[in-house]
């Protein structure tokens, strides 16, 4: 039985720039490029000329996709997984995938690229040894509370990904049960608008009152102090 590569690659999670040369070679070479949207993907192609098959996969498509990729790869082919922003499996499709090529003992070879989850963090002026990443926070208040109690109480920095329409509903929960824990809101990372907000749930809360948010968030909570 042939061979093929899966090749997990990194792009970037708002400016086009950031994007690394050996992606970029990757994405000129494999046969076809898994995309969480194709026309996300696509005019991210188009934009450094790149001409390359595009296959939909994404959370409501892999089941039924993950077997005919497995096939390309067990043809020979060399296949690109990508998602919309950032790294495959990262609060992004993938998994599946990854886990059938493992299985099947494909290659699978990671071309790292950017993260919200690295750059926010980089950015938060907060320890960041060690950190915790749960990614998005429930839709559900009481959900979302019952998180921040129990995670809280650990002794990590953590990161959530957070809707701009929930962040004043998380905040005003992180008041009351982390009291003047500082907290960072990292909004548009790395895109025109980006904005980094420090300060406890109460200073955000105000400085965020009677404003519009908008864009993706990354939401950073200080370890409890030892």
């Amino acid at each position: 039985m042939a061979t093929g590569k899966l090749l997990i690659v990194g792009t970037p999670i708002g400016n086009i720039e950031d994007i690394t040369l050996r992606a970029l070679r990757t994405l000129r070479e494999v046969d076809c490029v898994a995309a969480e949207d194709t026309r996300h993907t696509g005019q991210l192609l188009t934009r450094y000329e790149i001409h390359k098959p595009l296959v939909s996969y994404h959370e409501f498509n892999e089941a039924k996709r993950t077997p005919e990729l497995l096939a390309k790869l067990r043809a020979g082919q060399q296949v690109a997984l990508v998602s919309d922003a950032g790294m495959p499996t990262l609060s992004d499709p993938g998994l599946r995938l990854i886990a059938a090529a493992v299985a099947d003992s494909q290659a699978v070879e990671v071309i790292p690229g950017i993260s919200a989850i690295t750059t926010a963090l980089a950015g938060s002026g907060l320890p960041v040894q060690p950190f915790l990443f749960y990614g998005f926070l429930p839709h559900k208040s009481a959900q979302r509370e019952k998180i921040f109690r129990q995670l809280t109480a650990l002794p990590f920095t953590l990161v959530f990904f957070e809707s701009p329409y929930r962040l004043i509903k998380s905040l005003t929960a992180l008041q009351s049960i982390c009291g003047d824990r500082r907290v960072v809101v990292a909004r548009e990372l790395t895109k025109k608008f980006e904005e980094t907000l420090r300060g406890t749930p109460e200073i955000l809360l105000k400085r965020l009152e009677n404003r519009a948010i908008k864009g993706e968030i990354t939401l950073i909570i200080e370890a409890p102090k030892k």
